[in-house]
């Protein structure tokens, strides 16, 4: 079984991939992805994007399944931020984009700043992650998952991507990226929502009438 995942980012695919093959299932890119314009992210929920995304790519692989995710960050303390612009937070904030940091690096570097007077026992945090299933531009399936953590004073860790240097797993110590692999794909928000796809029993077969 093959799904065809509507985003060219390496780490989102690394993680879809260890979370695939668990069930024998593989995961490439929407074929000719590099070469199709990006829709406009403009929904205001994870959900809405997810289902955006995984409209607009199917229809660049007629007859298979795209899969979309929408995933971010929320802070408490925050209100919720930076949320669905999790990777266009420092660029909303106008910090430091002249800076030759990666974009990973400048959102970690704001989301520290914009906690700077929150103690570290108010920094709750949560990752979220929504998944849409489409085939020929209608949406099959989605599902969410979670994972409650903290962010930290400071990174640790030198896996993963995104936020995850700052993002503090309580019960293991550890942050996100300082977790192994197939730790991440049970824990993560990530994993558990493409296993609570799956669990829908998606199939890579056109609809029979």
């Amino acid at each position: 079984m093959i799904l065809y995942a509507a985003t060219s980012n390496a780490g989102k695919l690394r993680d879809f991939a260890t979370a695939a093959a668990a069930h024998g299932i593989t995961v490439e890119p929407v074929p000719g992805l590099t070469e199709i314009p990006a829709p406009p992210e403009n929904e205001l929920t994870f959900e809405g994007n997810a289902r955006l995304k995984a409209i607009y790519y199917s229809q660049f692989a007629p007859g298979e399944i795209v899969i979309a995710d929408d995933s971010g960050l929320e802070v408490a303390a925050l209100d919720g931020a930076p949320g669905v612009r999790s990777a266009r937070y420092a660029e909303d904030k106008h910090f430091a984009l002249r800076s030759p940091d990666s974009t990973d690096t400048r959102n970690n570097a704001c989301l520290l700043y914009a906690l700077d007077a929150v103690p570290e026992n108010r920094r709750r945090a949560r990752y979220c992650c929504v998944l849409a299933a489409a085939r020929d531009g209608v949406v099959t399936h989605t599902a969410e998952g979670t994972v409650e953590g903290r962010i930290l004073l400071a990174p640790r860790g030198e896996g993963g991507f995104g936020y995850d240097p700052l993002f503090l797993i309580p019960e293991l110590n550890q942050t996100m990226a300082e977790i192994s692999l197939e730790t991440k794909h049970q824990l993560s928000h990530r994993g558990r929502a493409f296993r609570a796809l799956l669990a829908q029993n998606i199939d890579n077969r056109p609809d029979v009438p």
